[in-house]
């Protein structure tokens, strides 16, 4: 199976579990994996299987950037992993948006990521950030914005 096929498998096999189809709905979904490299992106698809990540955060201006759409509450998402296989799928449930520094400990927490701690987030998300924003000739700061996504596993 290619990896769009799983992708859309995955979604055909969530809406007939909800007794629709794709002619007869009004969801979509974006397809994606988490991170900017095979390692992470595979662990923290596995953390989501789990039920140990139900968050994640983003850099507004990469919304921005990439002209996209920033995620709203009902969104759904299908996760894969590096290679672009489906893995599951997620509902948005809340999105805020704050300064990197203004993120909590609780966020940090649902992300579920390194021992769940606001520190362990504050390194692994600066360190992404700073690879993003220097990809869109901008350096990171405490200020900027981050999009902060709580999410559901909705199928699997």
């Amino acid at each position: 199976m290619s990896q769009s096929d799983s992708v859309e498998t995955m979604w055909e096999g969530y809406l007939n579990s909800l007794n629709e189809g794709p002619c007869s709905t009004e969801k979509t979904y974006k397809s994606w994996h988490f991170c900017d490299n095979e390692e992470d992106a595979n662990e923290l698809a596995e953390l989501v299987l789990k039920g140990i990540k139900r968050a994640t955060a983003s850099l507004y201006l990469g919304y921005e950037y990439e002209n996209e759409k920033v995620p709203e509450a009902g969104d759904h998402s299908i996760i894969t992993d590096w290679n672009g296989m489906a893995q599951c799928i997620i509902r948005t449930k809340e999105v805020t948006i704050m300064p990197y520094k203004e993120v909590s400990e609780e966020f940090a927490a649902t992300e579920g990521e390194g021992d769940g701690s606001l520190e362990y987030w504050r390194n692994a998300h600066w360190s992404y950030f700073s690879r993003e924003m220097e990809a869109i000739g901008k350096d990171p700061t405490e200020d900027m914005l981050v999009v902060c996504e709580e999410f559901e596993v909705v199928y699997k």
